[in-house]
């Protein structure tokens, strides 16, 4: 009987470097090919700065839906600025211009070259070592959702002075006449956040933006492979697009959900600096806003990490079994038949 294969790599897991194992694919004969873990990253960080480049109006949305809590204190003494996913990219780019639904996109890419890769590149090793095994069918849903809090903490550690330059781009929002902006750009924000604020301060927010990042990594990761795992299950089911499109589309949702809280104290954190803590941002929000501002922007974070995970999964699972390359940025390079 053979061992059915996981979410996306081979059916057994050496530590390194990793074999990449097809099974009569459309490509022909069987072959074993290594897959170094900087071949992983590097493909895994194009497709994740595209992703970027064409999701980012939904998330610049989200953030200032994030943000938006001044006329709930009465500070502008007037209702919401942004209200509902629609309204808030139609005021945008009327009071901005269209191109402001792409702020942050630089750092958003610094961020994708950093976290983007290392985040799913480092998921099945971790997952192989936090199981002990290399037997895939022998990961329990435990073990994955550790190895995704893992992988996603490691990740944003690294990037989060990328994020924290993102959100304050992309909370700046129209400005009075001859009024000057706090950035000119993203190099610059760096720089500024450096001189004014000090080094540590890039990494404003980092609690919650682990927390944010290991929870969504360990739901997107951990949930589209049992869901997919589930579905295939099921009588009449198979494993082709259309269960890869439900399970990617249930990773999305199970991240957002689960995800939301941490995003909005994330944001809050990074965008405004009335906030002593991550607690006193909580309790902030929960006192004066009440439980649902925790899922402020829900609807463009969900329009966002669902459609980012249904194409990334999509076409991983695609370039995977009729390209006989797990990693598209490299060609296939048979080294021996397996018998």
């Amino acid at each position: 009987m053979g061992v059915q294969a996981s979410l996306l790599t081979p059916r057994l897991i050496p530590w390194a470097p990793l074999k990449l194992m097809t099974k009569k694919t459309s490509c022909g004969p069987d072959w074993t090919r290594t897959v170094t873990t900087r071949e992983q990253t590097q493909a895994l960080t194009v497709f994740a700065a595209f992703m970027q480049i064409c999701t980012i109006p939904l998330d610049t949305a989200k953030v200032r839906l994030q943000l938006q809590k001044r006329a709930v204190l009465g500070e502008e003494g007037g209702a919401s600025r942004y209200k509902g996913l629609l309204g808030t990219v139609a005021t945008i780019a009327r009071e901005e211009g269209l191109l402001a639904l792409w702020k942050g996109i630089i750092p958003g890419l610094h961020r994708q070259f950093i976290y983007g890769g290392l985040r799913i590149s480092l998921y099945e090793p971790v997952k192989a070592f936090c199981a002990g095994s290399i037997i895939l069918a022998e990961v329990s849903l435990f073990q994955k959702i550790v190895a995704a809090l893992i992988t996603g903490a490691i990740a944003i550690s690294l990037a989060n002075p990328t994020d924290l330059v993102k959100v304050r781009l992309q909370a700046e929002g129209k400005l009075p006449p001859g009024a000057p902006r706090r950035y000119s750009g993203a190099l610059n924000a760096y720089y500024t956040i450096v001189k004014e604020e000090g080094l540590v301060a890039l990494w404003t927010g980092l609690g919650p933006n682990i927390a944010r990042n290991a929870i969504i990594n360990a739901a997107e990761l951990a949930s589209y492979d049992q869901v997919k795992q589930s579905i295939l299950r099921i009588p009449g089911f198979t494993d082709n697009i259309f269960t890869h499109l439900l399970a990617g589309l249930g990773a999305g949702f199970f991240a957002v959900l689960i995800g939301s809280p941490v995003d909005v104290v994330k944001s809050r954190m990074m965008g405004d600096s009335i906030y002593k803590s991550t607690v006193d941002c909580m309790v902030k929000t929960l006192r004066v806003e009440g439980a649902l501002a925790f899922y402020k922007g829900f609807l463009p974070n969900f329009g966002r990490l669902g459609s980012w995970n249904v194409i990334m999964f999509l076409t991983l699972e695609q370039v995977r079994f009729h390209f006989c390359v797990f990693f598209f940025l490299y060609p296939f390079t048979p080294r021996r038949r397996i018998m």
